[in-house]
């Protein structure tokens, strides 16, 4: 997977994206915001499809996606495909 595919998602799907892998890790947004360590309110942001993530977040989100392994992988391929 690269960041290049990534960036190339379009709202509301990264808003999407977002959420799910949230659930998946057990992060509310506070949590999630601090991770990639920026404010609440830009994650509440992203998944209302106000904004789009920057590519520095979206690299963020690569590594979380990666880490999970095989399942992250399953959730690339999903928002990817769409």
């Amino acid at each position: 997977m690269t960041i290049k595919k990534l960036l190339l998602i379009k709202q509301p799907e990264v808003g999407k994206l977002i959420r799910e892998v949230r659930g998946i890790t057990g992060l509310i947004q506070e949590q999630f915001a601090g991770f990639l360590g920026i404010t609440y309110s830009t994650v509440n942001r992203w998944e209302k499809g106000y904004a789009k993530a920057s590519s520095l977040a979206m690299q963020k989100i690569e590594g979380m996606l990666e880490e999970m392994g095989k399942l992250g992988q399953k959730v690339s391929v999903k928002y990817l495909s769409n």
